[in-house]
């Protein structure tokens, strides 16, 4: 079974990514005209590094399936961040809008969301990847083992793959969430309900504090159809997270 792949944009275009700088230039955002071209193949190269880590999960999913006869990974998401959502980020943080603000401060530019099928697989898969000789591991945020304050559950790793051009070769870092089908469908619900701005507070009080309730139910549940799963299948795999290199 193959993995699937969603793209939540398509393919890197300069003259798109041309229009919408001038969008943005027209607000006052500017980027200094000699840094336009650098910032193209910027993006150029985080698109690069994104699809070299799907590939790489792509082959880890193939592989499962030949030496254990299970996929791990449900399907997978990649995406780039817009222009407006650079900004907005550069902007929180204080940073001005250049090219070494975006390579030196952002490291979500490029990013993919990996839905595995149980919670060991998120581990397995995790810890696999991170072994390849030309992965680095920047940063582990495991917010499976220990949630979000609202209930939120996934494991978050920096890489820093190379993606080689004809200048030579450049670590580039990527951004992967890995999390369950269920705590995907939940993060989804959860995200819709944060970014729903025409409800009275109390009626969303009510449903964050029902959503965190259903947070520990899925957790719960989540780890009898895992033990089934492994007593189908053998022995647990890994639940440590990767460690940064």
């Amino acid at each position: 079974m193959e993995t699937v792949i969603l793209d939540r944009r398509d393919r890197i275009n300069t003259g798109e990514i041309e229009a919408r700088l001038e969008r943005f230039y027209e607000e006052g955002q500017r980027l200094p005209q000699d840094e336009l071209e650098d910032f193209v193949d910027l993006m150029q190269v985080y698109e690069g590094a994104m699809y070299e880590i799907s590939t790489k999960l792509d082959v880890l999913d193939g592989e499962f399936q030949v030496r254990f006869e299970h996929n791990p990974i449900h399907h997978l998401e990649r995406r780039l961040k817009s222009v407006s959502s650079i900004i907005g980020k550069l902007e929180r943080k204080e940073l001005p809008f250049t090219v070494k603000s975006i390579r030196d401060h952002l490291f979500d530019v490029a990013g993919l969301r990996v839905v595995c099928n149980y919670r060991d697989d998120v581990y397995s898969v995790s810890n696999y990847l991170s072994a390849q000789s030309d992965i680095q591991v920047l940063r582990v945020k495991d917010y499976i083992k220990h949630p979000k304050q609202n209930g939120y559950r996934s494991l978050h790793v920096i890489y820093s793959v190379p993606v080689f051009l004809s200048s030579g070769e450049h670590y580039t870092p990527v951004e992967v969430q890995f999390r369950t089908i269920a705590m995907d469908y939940w993060a989804s619900l959860e995200h819709a309900l944060r970014y729903k701005t025409d409800l009275p507070d109390a009626r969303l009080a009510e449903h964050s504090q029902t959503l965190l309730d259903c947070a520990r139910s899925l957790q719960n549940i989540e780890a009898q159809m895992q033990n089934i799963h492994r007593d189908i299948n053998g022995a647990p795999q890994s639940e440590e997270p990767p460690k940064s290199k």
